[in-house]
């Protein structure tokens, strides 16, 4: 991870962030281990993940550029 880049932690223990290369990631955050990642096409700068529930699901949202991408969490 680079520093001054925005994460957000869920209960479960995952850590997300993003980085100026486009990519949004997954982290243990007990280990630190990178467990998952997506290709934006956007730096993911200054803009921190948000995570929220929907119809019993829990999901995470994050910015790059100009578009939103929402995941829905297992």
């Amino acid at each position: 991870m680079v520093a001054g880049l925005q994460q957000v932690k869920t209960a479960s223990g995952l850590l997300f962030t993003g980085d100026s290369e486009g990519n949004f990631i997954a982290f243990d955050s007990r280990t630190g281990k990178p467990i998952w990642h997506y290709q934006t096409g956007s730096p993911v700068w200054g803009s921190a993940p948000v995570t929220y529930m929907l119809d019993g699901k829990q999901h995470v949202l994050i910015a790059s550029g100009l578009t939103l991408t929402d995941f829905a969490l297992r």
